[in-house]
């Protein structure tokens, strides 16, 4: 899978994906990482990338033209090449978003700055993406959380494909069930019993009820869209009822 960023700031990106998992698949050339620098499309003399906004304001704007001729460029070489810009009014990134995005072979990331770009530019790309309503001062970390999750679903940057399936959001929207290791017992605190077991099936049950259980604890509304038998259900009701007496 390749990776375009387009930003101001292409030194942010490099430590990063240099190491761990990412910086191995890197090594591998399972993952391609290309930084482009808006001012390298940038004209004059001083290779200016951003303005005062018309109509006034504060801050300043990055300018249409090096992103037009950026992105330009980059389609010329692949056409099929997937453009993200990531921005706060861009639709709310989830994990059914993160696998439809795995599916594209090259995805191309603009990073805004400033007080955000020319609105010219949201003709230029083809989906816009936010990861969270919230402030940034650019969409460098934002980026890098999307690039993060993406490129984590590509086969062979993981060592266990096994995991992949088994995190929060990766069945439906159910977060993941409690995990433990070693020691069995700390300050008190036991591992349940069921762990030890070897039954594997019931070991799979119980994670699957775990994961419901702490779904409607923390994310109640995630279980809108999630598949549940009338046996789940049933186990839920009776978990409120408990813990309500």
């Amino acid at each position: 899978m390749r990776w375009t960023v387009l930003t101001l700031f292409p030194e942010v990106f490099r430590p990063p994906w240099s190491a761990g998992l990412f910086g191995k698949a890197v090594e591998k050339g399972i993952l391609e990482v290309d930084l482009v620098n808006y001012r390298d499309y940038a004209e004059g003399r001083h290779k200016v990338v951003d303005d005062t906004p018309f109509g006034g304001g504060s801050g300043m704007v990055i300018k249409v033209e090096p992103v037009a001729r950026a992105l330009l460029e980059l389609r010329t070489k692949n056409p099929k090449v997937h453009v993200v810009l990531l921005t706060p009014q861009g639709a709310l990134l989830n994990q059914a978003k993160v696998r439809r995005l795995c599916g594209h072979g090259h995805l191309a990331l603009l990073c805004g700055r400033y007080e955000g770009v020319d609105e010219r530019i949201r003709r230029l790309v083809d989906e816009e993406l936010s990861i969270g309503d919230y402030v940034l001062s650019g969409g460098e970390p934002a980026a890098w959380v999307l690039m993060d999750a993406v490129s984590r679903l590509v086969p062979g940057v993981l060592g266990s494909e096994e995991s992949v399936c088994e995190e929060s959001f990766s069945e439906g929207s159910l977060l993941e069930y409690p995990q433990y290791t070693r020691p069995r017992e700390h300050s008190g605190l036991e591992v349940p019993e069921i762990l030890l077991s070897g039954d594997h099936q019931a070991i799979a049950r119980w994670r699957r009820r775990q994961a419901l259980l702490r779904t409607v604890r923390r994310r109640p509304e995630l279980l809108e869209s999630l598949s549940m038998t009338e046996e789940e259900r049933t186990w839920l009701l009776e978990q409120e009822r408990f813990e309500g007496d």
